[in-house]
């Protein structure tokens, strides 16, 4: 619930969560809202039929159980010395009661209670996403205690112990590597889209998956201190500075409140001594009707289930309407690389024959090398070549590659630290600064080629920027990735603001940065663990939903339910669509309290006159709310349509820096395709 409007809930989140409240249905101010819907209904078919007391029962029901959801907030904020919204809809709601309007009164309570429902269903469901984070780490840790090996819960890690951590295991705390090489999946805390090569000084973080080989870390943080949990922290507080931030109806609302309660006490005391203290009291109850936000307590929330709806046809589930206003506010998107940007989906995009040699045999060397290696990168590799031969004695070299027979004859394949690519160090060069993973392919101790792996961009993303940039809105792109990779498929996409290399801390803090830089609103699009301290830092966060973590869509505050970044500028569009809707709505309402207020304080419309007002209000602004459902496109931006898989979007650069789509004659180049074979899980897992 607004923390302005009402004041905050004391209940914990926790406690909704105890309480069951998992789906919409189950929220306890729901169920409050609709029993109250049932009897404003059944108040006003008993009034049709003539039964004038059951008609007033049942809407005093309805006004005292939707009021419930939000009077008892209200007070405690007032005794905080908060006011908002919620204090002018509570004082409504009772001027209405003393008058005898019970039916304004219970459809006051019944309106308003549905509206701070939702934005507490919203709010309390970010919260739960972050438990999600506790299956990265271990339920069990191996550690060496006395020279030998012991099983022990991750809770009883302690800074220096030694920790075993096998192939296909999770680190369960941060660590220095003492023993052993081996390639490590960090993309769930840093990005990285391609496994890191590690070894002996080299820094790990809990809940990397260590794909090869054993290694044996010494740990520098308990599981209470680590990394993952101080993603769960930044988190934490960013989404409670969040949730003290004014909605645009409490910002004028702060003002709005005391002057009317001043001005109704003003009009009370001097009439009582000037005139008919009963006359001037009921005028000043009036006055507190007239200065109710009728129209504004229905106007926002149709609005919002409009444009909401709308949002959901474009494939977005926009969590409320704050989050739909601070959407509407945009003017600065930062994006993650891997997963947003980018297809996740390493794939073989070059493959460099040495002089005398065909690039099928260098890929028929390499796959008959990875089908039956554990490296990260085998998957790529085999989707290039799906019918390859089997080698034999195939053995994983930790931090470097593979070696086996095959054809009889002995095979390598590794990094260009371990093999040495020899004539072919330049096209190795040239593939590495354009973000490209190189392996040397060798059989019988002879070079046979290069073959080149790299994280596609979107074929969308460049398109998606472009239209951005015509909305006005800057874009930025930052990653956990090397700086050499993010640059080249930045370039790509068309964006010039590039921040690699960056922790889930950092990213947070670079959010901060931007909010001070840009007017307007910051929106950060992600989809991993590693962007959740940014998507809650974010004035909105956006999450790529089908692709994306249970952290960061539940953190996110939109969700693109999609993989098509094109729906990013269409959502945008919507939301400043809907945004300015709410505005005239905003400003309609406000027209007419101001209008109405003094007309009442000084007699000249009576109650029945400004109940008559307020509801012809209702019905205008109601159908200006309607409007919010229609879908208008950002300038610049196209309607999402299939995209043909083997069409990929030319390299800006390619002309000046000799990329790999311009790459000499011999290098062959490979379609990548999302449909091929499924990665592992070392670099699949999010």
């Amino acid at each position: 619930m607004s923390d302005v409007c009402c004041g905050p809930d004391e209940r914990s989140h926790d406690d909704h969560d105890q309480d069951g409240a998992h789906r919409i249905w189950q929220v306890r101010e729901l169920q409050f809202a609709a029993v109250a819907g049932l009897l404003m209904v059944a108040g006003f078919v008993a009034g049709l039929a003539g039964s004038h007391t059951v008609g007033v029962v049942a809407y005093l029901g309805a006004a005292v159980i939707g009021g419930v959801t939000f009077v008892p907030g209200t007070l405690r904020g007032l005794r905080r010395g908060r006011i908002g919204v919620g204090t002018l809809m509570s004082i409504a709601l009772v001027g209405a009661l003393v008058l005898g309007q019970f039916a304004e009164a219970a459809a006051l309570a019944f309106l308003f209670s549905i509206s701070e429902a939702l934005e507490d269903y919203s709010l309390t469901r970010t919260r739960r996403g972050l438990r999600a984070l506790l299956a990265l780490v271990p339920k069990q840790v191996t550690v060496l205690r006395g020279g030998t090996q012991r099983t022990i819960e991750p809770g009883e890690l302690v800074v220096g112990d030694r920790m075993v951590v096998r192939a296909g295991e999770r680190v369960a705390s941060d660590g220095v590597v003492r023993e052993g090489r081996s390639a490590v999946d960090t993309s769930a805390i840093t990005g990285e889209s391609m496994p890191v090569e590690i070894g002996p000084g080299d820094t790990v973080f809990a809940g990397s998956i260590n794909a090869t080989g054993a290694l044996t870390i010494e740990a520098t943080a308990t599981v209470e201190d680590n990394s993952l949990a101080k993603v769960v922290r930044i988190v934490e507080d960013a989404q409670q500075r969040k949730g003290t931030r004014q909605r645009i109806a409490d910002r004028i609302a702060r003002p709005l409140v005391p002057a009317i309660m001043v001005l109704a006490v003003v009009i009370a005391g001097l009439g009582a001594l000037l005139g008919d203290p009963a006359t001037w009291i009921e005028r000043a109850l009036v006055v507190l009707v007239a200065a109710a936000p009728c129209a504004l307590a229905i106007s926002v929330p149709v609005t919002v289930v409009a444009a909401v709806g709308a949002a959901s046809r474009l494939g977005v589930l926009v969590k409320g309407g704050a989050a739909l206003e601070t959407l509407g506010a945009v003017r600065a998107v930062a994006l993650d690389k891997t997963g947003t940007l980018t297809r996740n989906q390493p794939v073989v995009t070059d493959i460099v024959p040495a002089d005398g040699i065909t690039a099928e045999q260098v890929l028929a060397v390499a796959a008959a090398l990875e089908s039956r290696s554990e490296h990260p990168l085998a998957a790529a590799i085999l989707s290039a070549a799906p019918q390859p031969n089997s080698a034999e004695d195939v053995s994983t070299v930790p931090g470097a590659g593979v070696e086996g027979v095959v054809d009889g004859r002995s095979a390598r394949l590794g990094k260009p630290g371990w093999i040495s690519p020899g004539a072919l160090q330049a096209e190795v060069t040239r593939l590495q600064d354009a973000g490209t993973t190189v392996a040397v392919i060798e059989h019988d101790h002879t070079v046979l080629g290069v073959i080149g792996i790299r994280d596609e961009l979107r074929p969308e993303a460049a398109e998606t920027i472009t239209a951005l940039r015509a909305a006005g809105v800057s874009v930025s792109m930052l990653t956990g990735d090397n700086l050499r990779t993010a640059t080249a498929l930045a370039a790509q996409a068309g964006i010039t603001d590039v921040h690699a290399e960056l922790h889930p801390a950092d990213k947070a803090a670079l959010i901060e940065q931007l909010r001070a830089t840009h007017r307007g609103a910051v929106a950060m699009v992600g989809d991993g663990v590693n962007d959740a301290p940014a998507l809650a830092t974010a004035d909105v966060g956006i999450a790529m939903g089908a692709m994306g973590t249970d952290v960061a869509i539940e953190t996110a505050d939109v969700a693109l339910m999609g993989t098509d970044l094109r729906h990013l500028p269409q959502a945008l569009a919507h939301a400043r669509h809907s945004r300015h809707i709410m505005l005239q709505n905003i400003g309609l309402s406000a027209a007419i309290v101001l209008s109405l207020v003094p007309l009442a304080a000084f007699g000249v419309l009576g109650l029945a006159t400004v109940v008559l007002i307020h509801e012809v209000a209702e019905v205008f602004v109601i159908g200006n709310g309607i409007r919010a459902g229609r879908l208008r496109p950002l300038p610049g931006a196209t309607k999402p349509e299939p995209i043909a898989l083997q069409q990929l979007p030319p390299d800006p650069a390619a002309d000046a820096d000799g990329c790999a789509c311009c790459a000499p004659t011999k290098a062959t180049q490979i379609t990548p395709s999302i449909t091929a074979t499924p990665l592992p899980l070392s670099i699949r897992e999010r």
